[in-house]
């Protein structure tokens, strides 16, 4: 996957004259943008809105998700690429086609995310999880995988407890501990496995997550568009080893994922924080559609990935 030159010249160039900047690329690392009227974006303490909700409501009135017969072909050749070698972790995707009242602009200002991105008639991200933080010379990044409905009783000892999920995990912290090394040093697993519980439109998941941290430079700033390069794409979004899994993606998908697990990032002159697009409705002429996937590893079970995979179809709008 060859990184977009200009995205990376670009942060470069903000980061040696500590200049303040949006910025979002796509899964493909080809396509990127920066903050202009038709963008709107929340991360953490960066926000370029102060509308807090809007009077249209959206209403889901149909999920057209890809049949199940469909996913378990591609799971297959996931298992078949794992016993060959060739994987140990793919995150697999599919869109799903949503039906009803939709409006991006309302979802992203009255939907419930620490992230969130919305692009005027294209899509609207509103993401649980955090993709690289810098502060303070120290870069921190938090691979989040496994979930679970929070109302099933003693859901989270079942989740911690789950030998498939525990590996799946794993494997995403090791990755994500390779790639610090590549721009850091002192890489340390701060956190491991903690659970974090979102809201999920009708219902709340648990979601698993881990902090892994390192030391960058004093001079950092200068290298910002390199140190997300590196990164890319995501080892949470993508798999194990990262550039045979990428390919093989590719290979099964069958469809663009386009800005869909991308990146979207703030830097504020001294400090960044960014996001991985992950819940995201895109749309593609007048039809809505959302993006959604889960890690396939040997011990994933097709059915409960599948049913993973459409538990993560949702709008977390408030109230």
């Amino acid at each position: 996957m060859e990184i977009n030159k200009d995205f990376i010249r670009t942060l470069n160039e903000h980061g040696q004259k500590r200049k303040p900047l949006f910025f979002a690329i796509d899964y493909h690392a080809s396509q990127w943008f920066i903050e202009d009227e038709n963008v709107f974006y929340h991360l953490g303490e960066a926000s370029n809105t102060t509308k807090k909700e809007t009077s249209k409501k959206t209403k889901i009135t149909k999920k057209i998700h890809s049949s199940f017969e469909d996913y378990q072909k591609k799971f297959n050749h996931v298992q078949d690429e794992i016993k060959k070698g060739n994987t140990y972790l793919l995150n697999l995707t599919m869109p799903t086609k949503l039906e009803g009242e939709l409006d991006l602009e309302s979802i992203f200002h009255d939907s419930h995310a620490p992230f969130k991105l919305y692009v005027k008639d294209k899509f609207v991200c509103f993401s649980p999880e955090r993709f690289a933080k810098i502060e303070n010379n120290q870069i921190s990044t938090y691979p989040m995988k496994g979930t679970i409905e929070a109302n099933i009783p003693n859901a989270k000892e079942k989740i911690l407890a789950n030998p498939k999920e525990m590996s799946e995990h794993v494997m995403a912290v090791d990755l994500l501990r390779n790639d610090l090394g590549i721009v850091a040093t002192n890489i340390k697993v701060e956190k491991f496995r903690y659970i974090e519980k979102i809201n999920a439109g009708k219902k709340e998941l648990l979601h698993v997550s881990s902090k892994i941290t390192g030391d960058l430079e004093e001079n950092w700033h200068n290298h910002l568009g390199d140190i997300i390069a590196n990164m890319l794409p995501a080892g949470s979004i993508s798999g194990t080893p990262k550039k045979k899994t990428v390919e093989i993606i590719k290979e099964i998908e069958g469809y663009e994922r386009g800005f869909f697990t991308g990146v979207f990032g703030y830097y504020d002159g001294e400090n960044l924080d960014s996001a991985v697009m992950i819940r995201f409705i895109e749309k593609i002429g007048e039809e809505y559609f959302y993006k959604s996937g889960g890690g396939i590893t040997i011990e994933s079970d097709v059915n409960e990935e599948f049913n993973e995979m459409m538990d993560k179809v949702y709008v977390p709008l408030k109230g």
